[in-house]
Formats: structure tokens, sequence, C-alpha cells
């Protein structure tokens, strides 16, 4: 039965399951999916093991056989030379052959190691990726290891993985923390060695700048193993420097310092421009007159007027939002910026085309709703964003003669934590909502880019962040939005 039904499943599979490569860390919703993919793979390694049993049974059923017929049916050696007993001697052998290469072929082995090279596996690349989001969710947010790990703790191992990826980012004091935690938690189960995080502690605490903790840990290591010369070496070298040096910062507080953009992730925002935001109104919008929206007026919010940036209110439907998620998810790959593949962008994103009513129905509502042309906009873009994903400051801009004048940016899920787009250069801070969208131009009438409008999206923290881009562009809009001659407009 194990038999007829792994061979089912995994013909099935090697059939269908051809796509190998993903990456999984820049998308949330691809991880999620790992809980299906690893199901799959407990089962059919579960079936594989019972069909082996079954097939290693009848092997030896089979050897049985073949060995009581050799001995009911004996040759002689001694007299091969008889034409009979060689002609016997050579079809036995040749039927042996045959039930043991009919018996042996039973085995599903080959056909098993086809489906696991195709299966979609996390790589090396999606752990060193997500350890990377881990530690830039550290640095945006200002967390400590046990911060972060509140809810799910990592054990000695886990934690010594991103302690690395992040000292092969040059990011010492986060590696060294995360070591610190690793040492905490060792094991007489773990992999990780008492000696290679204390080598590592040593050695971030001097890539630091902190000599005291690298000879303090050098020492340590050189206690537990007193033939170690390289550490002999290393704190030879920081014991000439500690004397040269005048400061060591501490490698064990977080500092302070953040750039403005960190600072609006955080949700610290100015006093002064909360006030200012909650001067500003709200009303019920008909996209200036057009007949779709006299009956139905969208809900239009102001969340700064210079530059302007506008919240429309519950414009997409949950039913239209599950449908784009469904029609994206297996499309999702690896968002781009000008550069290509960035790390300043983790998310996957998928431009969808018009031929979907859906779709189509929601770009028709964007230039209803901002009165603009969309002769020369980009398909509707869905993003789902990973593990601490992100898109760091940037312009939406492209700098070429039909530049994108406007962007329509709709969010198509709550976030727990996390995930704001901000505009640092004039400190505003907006939390995604779901079903409502921001609407923004980023160039001003006379054709130049508003600076005012570089803006980000904030590490997701905690949650599944889900938003479509409709990028609006110049050529078509000569009508609706004129062309001005001044400097200042």
């Amino acid at each position: 039965m194990a038999v007829k039904e792994l061979t089912f499943i995994l013909v099935v599979c090697s059939s269908i399951v051809c796509t190998s490569g993903v990456e999984f860390f820049t998308s949330t919703d691809k991880i999620s999916q790992l809980f299906n993919e690893e199901d799959f793979l407990l089962k059919t390694f579960s079936l594989y093991i019972d069909a082996e049993e079954e097939n290693i049974k009848l092997m030896k059923r089979l050897l049985l056989l073949l060995q009581l017929g050799s001995y009911l049916d004996p040759v002689d050696p001694e007299k091969i030379k008889d034409p009979v007993a060689a002609y016997k001697l050579l079809r036995r052998v040749r039927a042996e052959w045959i039930n043991i290469v009919d018996y042996t072929q039973l085995s599903l082995y080959q056909l098993y190691q086809t489906v696991l090279t195709y299966a979609q596996i996390p790589q090396l690349e999606d752990l060193d990726g997500a350890a990377s989001g881990l530690i830039r969710l550290q640095e945006i947010y200002k967390l400590y290891p046990h911060n972060i790990t509140k809810e799910m703790a990592l054990n000695a191992d886990e934690a010594y993985h991103v302690g690395l990826v992040a000292y092969n980012e040059d990011k010492f004091q986060h590696a060294f923390l995360w070591f610190l935690y690793s040492l905490d938690r060792l094991t007489q189960y773990s992999v990780t060695t008492k000696q290679q995080l204390l080598r590592h502690l040593s050695l971030s605490s001097y890539q630091f700048g902190n000599l005291p903790m690298a000879i303090y840990f050098g020492q340590q290591l050189l206690n537990l193993d007193p033939t170690n010369d390289d550490i002999k070496v290393l704190l030879d070298l920081y014991r000439r420097l500690r004397f040269q040096r005048t400061s060591n910062p501490d490698i064990l507080r977080l500092s302070n310092e953040s750039s403005k953009y960190e600072t609006l992730c955080r949700g610290e925002v100015d006093e002064r421009t909360s006030k200012r935001q909650r001067a500003l109104s709200c009303r019920y919008s008909t996209g200036g007159g057009n007949p779709r929206l006299m009956y139905s007026p969208v809900k239009e919010e102001v969340e700064w007027d210079e530059p302007r940036i506008i919240r429309y209110h519950d414009i997409i439907s949950d039913r239209e939002i599950e449908i784009l998620k469904n029609i994206s998810r297996p499309l999702l790959s690896r968002s781009l910026t000008t550069a290509g593949v960035s790390k300043y962008r983790t998310s996957q994103g998928v431009f969808l085309e018009e031929d979907n009513i859906v779709v189509a129905r929601i770009s028709q509502r964007i230039a209803d709703i901002t009165g603009l042309s969309k002769e020369s906009a980009e398909n509707l873009f869905v993003q789902n964003y990973g593990i601490g994903g992100r898109y760091e400051p940037h312009y939406d801009e492209l700098d070429n003669e039909n530049g994108r004048i406007a962007t329509f940016l709709i969010y198509m899920s709550d976030v727990e934590i996390g995930g704001a787009t901000v505009f640092p250069e004039v400190g505003v801070e907006l939390k995604p909502k779901k079903g409502s969208a921001v609407f923004w131009y980023n160039l001003h009438k006379n054709g130049s880019v508003d600076l005012n409008t570089k803006h980000a999206g904030c590490p997701v923290l905690r949650g599944n962040k889900w938003v479509a881009n409709k990028w609006i562009h110049v050529f078509g809009q000569e009508f609706r939005r004129p062309c001005s001659l001044s400097n200042w407009e």
C-alpha cells in the first residue's frame, strides 16, 4: 500500500514541482508556504521508508527462493564441461540476474531523489537573508537579542549563525551581542562550541573598538585552551594597542543615534508635525466631479499639505484584496531597484495585467479618484514583504522624459508592528491600514522632482505586509495636470 501511495505522490509531484531556486526570505507569504512543504517532506519520507521496507522484504524472499533453487538443482563445477550442465548454469544465472534487477528496480530511491532535487527548500542564501533581516530590525527599532526573541527564543546554534552574518556585514556590536546570547544558551547538544564563541566574542570586541572586552574573552579562551597559539598572538596585540587607545566604546549598550528615517519608523514623530497634521482636514471627494463617484464619493483625508499627501479610505474590498493576492502568489519574484536586486529593497512583487476584471476595475477606480489618465501608467504592482521587509529611502521618479508624475499606494493588509510609509524630509509617518491608499505627486507642475517626496517602507517587525502600487506617468496628463513655467510651482 505504501509503495502505491508513494509512487502516485512522487510521480505527480515530479511532474508539477519543477521550480528550483525560489527565494523565501523576501516574502512572508512564501515563508508561510513552508508549513505545507515541511508536511509534504515528512509525509513522503515516511512513505518512502515504508515502501523501501516492503521492497526489502520482497528481496529477502527472492533471495531465499534463488538460494533454494540453487540448492535443489546444483551444478557440479567438475561437470561444467558437460554442455547440458553448462546450459543449466547459464540459464539459472541469467534468470537470477533478471530477477535481481527487476526487484532492485522496485526501489523508489532515484524518483524520490529527483523530487527532493526540485523541492522548494530554503537555501543558505535564505538563512543568511533572514538573519540579515533580523539584524536590520534591531538597527531600526533598537532591539537587543532578548527583545527580538522574547516570544520565540533561538538556540545557541541559531544565534551563532545570526552573529556570524552580522560579523560578515561588519556590524560588530550586533555580532557581539548575538555571540553573547548564544554563549548563554549553550547546551551539551549544541553543535557550536564554547571555543568558537569566545573567539568570535574577542574578535568582534576588537573590531568594534572595545579592547578590554577583547582581552577578557581572549583570556577566557586561552584558559580553556592553553595550547591555542593564535589567541596568544591576538592577546599580545590587544594589550599593546590598549595603551594607545584613549576610549573604548560601550559594546553592551546600543547607540541612541538614529537617522530621521529610523526615528520615524519607530513612531517617534515630532510633536510639531503631529500638531500640524491634526489641523488638516478630511472630506468626501468625487474626484473633481467624476460621474462614477457622484453617488459613491470616496473618503479623502489630507495626511500632509506640502507635499500634498492624501489618504483614501475603503477604496478596495477584502474580496478584491484576496483576489489580487491569489493572482499574485504563484508569480511573485524578487522586487528590483534601478540597480537590480538590492539589500535595500527586500520584498517580492509582480506586475498584473489588466486582462483580469478585478485588476482592470481597480486601475479604473484609481484613475477616477485621482483624475489622471491611465494612458502611460504602469500595471498594478503587488508586493509582499519578507523578514524585516523594507524599501529604504528613495524617490519613485525614474528621471526620464515620461517620469512617474504620481504614486498611488494601496495597503492590502494591516501590519501589527512596523511597516509604515515614512517621508523623512518632512517628518511624516503613514501607518498601513487595510483597504486604504495614499496618493502623492512626485513631480512639481514645472516637471522637477519634489525632493520632499523622498520616502521609505519601514521594516516589518511583526505581521504580513501586502501593498499594491500604481505609478502614473507624465504622458497623457497634459490637460489633467497642466504644466507650469514657474520655478516654485
